[in-house]
């Protein structure tokens, strides 16, 4: 059996939609020890989003060779696309001493959990119902009608496995769940490893 990775890390997850990115940028904001860790993947930007600052937007085949290389602690299709969270920059955060924030999907952070186990914080957030999810979800103008359908199919299967990460949070009125999140955090930052 491998040896299990030195440091900390924090994994926010939800179904898209749920407010994962708001509440993990919110964390950000407030704790100065929690860095964001930048993920990869193969779809491509959306308008305002940075390489290297929103994800690392790779080729399909900057993916595979990464994959090759052993660079990814995990990655996983979602969507049809692939996303995955970079060996290097987990460990580049942990180096400078910071916890880094992992924002990643249902079954990457069940994989990552694994790897980490008592040295990982994962929080399911939770959107309050299916219904609430998809007017969030049209709200954005970012979905069409089939993509937007199969969000929410894949909404509902991710949230059968709520019940396997450390916390709930369901996130009904934002700056409730914000304070919520923020509270299991600190109190997991300040039980040293």
């Amino acid at each position: 059996m491998s040896e299990q990775p030195k440091g900390k890390v924090i994994i926010v997850v939800a179904p898209s939609g749920s407010g994962k990115t708001t509440i993990a940028r919110m964390l950000l904001e407030e704790m100065d020890k929690v860095r964001f860790s930048v993920s990869a993947t193969t779809r491509p930007a959306r308008p305002g989003e940075k390489h290297g600052v929103d994800y690392f937007f790779l080729s399909e085949e900057e993916f595979d060779r990464k994959i090759n290389d052993g660079g990814f602690l995990e990655w996983e299709y979602y969507n049809g696309k692939r996303y995955g969270t970079l060996r290097s920059e987990v460990d580049k955060l942990m180096e400078m001493g910071y916890f880094p924030l992992l924002d990643i999907e249902v079954k990457g952070a069940l994989n990552v959990k694994r790897m980490y186990g008592s040295q990982s914080l994962a929080v399911f957030i939770q959107p309050p119902s299916l219904e609430e999810l998809e007017r969030r979800l049209a709200g954005r103008g970012t979905e069409d009608e089939q993509t937007l359908a199969s969000r929410l199919k894949l909404a509902r299967k991710e949230m059968q496995y709520a019940d396997r990460f450390d916390h709930t949070v369901v996130n009904d009125e934002l700056e409730e769940a914000f304070q919520q999140v923020k509270q299991i955090v600190e109190l997991f930052i300040a039980d040293k490893p």
